[in-house]
């Protein structure tokens, strides 16, 4: 067989381009066809389906939902038969992504301006003006147009995905943190892990089969908990078994096809490991939900066997999330640590009692969590945003306060006022409710204090580290107008303290 034959078996087929003609001349269905034949857009060719009427055109576009481009025409069964089916699209089947490009072989019937004016299409032409090239040249820009519009929602549906991913992950694992036995625990866990990935528990004793085990040092498995092909708790077949050994020797949760196994480990050796094999392959936002989930259960499961407070592992769920936000925008790895560990010592050198500081320092890393629904091209801009843009990036303290706001858990609580209070100003020219002085509550104050030193005294992707000089004078600069006076005070006259913050929690150091 030839080389150049085998290359091409050997490559993928992506999709044809579906461009859906709707014209009751059947010739033009077929002069369409003949112009279009060798048309192709990023190595796609083209589907033509053929509609003859704008009944036929309803029917198709009703149930198919991926046609990117509608050449149609205006008088077919009726005068406007055409524009009724463009109006039918945009407003009742709420298709704004198809391209509809108009065509006419009456422009008196369907006047361009009147149409443009009120229909929701993208191109106007007369059939008399469409030549083989134009129709090629038209038909090119609209599916350009498609597929950079289709691109941009893919974007909105990943970040809408993942923000209501972290709004399930708190939620199941506030569930997880309510079970106070191992049974419980291990149950409690595969509900969760199913709810996570957005499946009822019918649709799991169907397709899925997962268990989880305790393996402790000098022991064989127990099974705790078993959902699916199995009610025997002492059986694991060889398959789960292996996987499970991965993790074992791996010391971490694994990710392999369909198939997930939570690696949840104590200081005494004891082992938690959740297995689960889906009927399907588990996607990367759902890789990383699980693998977000799977290091704050780790810790409920420490607590279990320590008695450990539950606010540990509530304050280690929230630094997970606090370095997704910061990693997804590209903020130095200790941000999170440092702004935690310098508001906590702010805090308790003003006089605030530990529980209080405490509190503050575990609630501090979600303090941008809202940043995780912020498109990449405001977050990651390098240069300055324009004034459209800060409007959208403001918008991360009203999502963070909502992602947040209506637990019952005193961190998420004071997370939540955080995320929402920490871009106030206490001259009240802050956002996004423009609270002033003592409205701003203390725990926002000290956070967007300890906030703006260690933006300053970092480098970013936008700007090198300031000198601590120049750091100190916009400090006294801003301390009345951005930035709570006696905070500032309080920071500058224990620099000492925020300058060993920086060193302890850099690169390379062992916190």
């Amino acid at each position: 067989m030839p080389l150049q034959l085998l290359r091409e078996l050997d490559e993928p087929t992506l999709p044809p381009w579906k461009v859906l003609i709707v014209d009751d001349e059947p010739d033009v269905h077929q002069v369409t066809k003949l112009a279009l034949r060798r048309f192709e857009l990023d190595g796609r060719r083209l589907e033509f389906i053929d509609a003859y009427s704008g009944a036929e055109a309803k029917e198709k576009l009703s149930t198919i939902d991926d046609i990117a481009v509608i050449l149609l025409d205006v008088v077919m069964e009726t005068d406007d038969a055409g524009l009724i089916v463009a109006k039918w699209t945009r407003e009742e089947l709420c298709n704004h992504l198809t391209r509809i490009i108009l065509r006419t072989g009456q422009p008196g019937q369907a006047p361009e301006q009147d149409v443009i004016i009120n229909y929701d299409i993208n191109d106007y032409k007369e059939k008399t003006e469409l030549s083989s090239a134009k129709l090629f040249t038209t038909l090119y820009s609209s599916i350009r147009s498609y597929r950079d519009i289709m691109k941009i929602e893919q974007v909105r549906e990943r970040e809408t995905n993942y923000r209501q991913g972290l709004e399930r992950v708190i939620q199941s694992t506030s569930v997880i943190f309510q079970k106070n036995t191992l049974q419980a625990f291990s149950d409690g866990i595969l509900q969760q892990v199913l709810s996570l990935l957005g499946m009822n528990e019918q649709s799991m004793l169907v397709s899925i089969r997962g268990l989880a085990t305790i393996c402790e040092p000098h022991s064989d498995y127990q099974v705790l908990a078993q959902i699916g092909q199995s009610d025997a708790r002492d059986e694991i077949d060889p398959e789960a078994k292996a996987s499970l050994q991965k993790a074992i020797d791996a010391k971490k949760s694994i990710i392999e096809g369909d198939i997930f196994v939570g690696y949840f480990a104590t200081s005494s050796g004891a082992v938690s490991l959740l297995y689960l094999k889906g009927a399907r392959k588990i996607t990367e936002l759902e890789s990383q939900l699980l693998t977000i989930f799977s290091h704050s259960v780790s810790l409920a499961f420490e607590n279990l066997y320590l008695s450990q407070e539950i606010i540990d592992t509530q304050g280690e769920l929230i630094y997970r999330l606090g370095d997704v936000v910061e990693s997804r925008s590209e903020e130095a790895g200790f941000h999170v640590r440092r702004l935690s560990e310098l508001s906590y010592q702010l805090c308790k050198l003003m006089g605030y009692p530990e529980d209080k500081a405490t509190l503050l320092r575990l609630a501090a890393p979600m303090h941008d969590i809202g940043k995780i629904a912020i498109p990449d091209s405001v977050l990651l801009k390098p240069g300055k945003l324009d004034a459209e843009e800060w409007e959208v990036m403001k918008t991360h303290s009203e999502i963070g306060h909502n992602i947040l706001a209506g637990s019952k858990r005193s961190i998420l609580q004071t997370a939540a006022t955080i995320a929402h209070e920490h871009h106030e100003r206490v001259d009240g020219n802050g956002y996004p409710q423009g609270l002033k002085g003592d409205e701003i509550s203390i725990e926002a104050r000290i956070i967007a204090v300890a906030d703006v030193f260690d933006a300053l005294t970092h480098e970013r992707c936008y700007k090198p580290a300031w000198p601590i000089e120049d750091v100190i004078e916009v400090l006294k600069s801003s301390k009345g107008t951005h930035l709570d006076e006696r905070v500032v005070d309080t920071l500058l006259d224990n620099l000492d303290v925020a300058l060993a913050i920086n060193e302890n929690f850099q690169a390379g150091s062992t916190h």
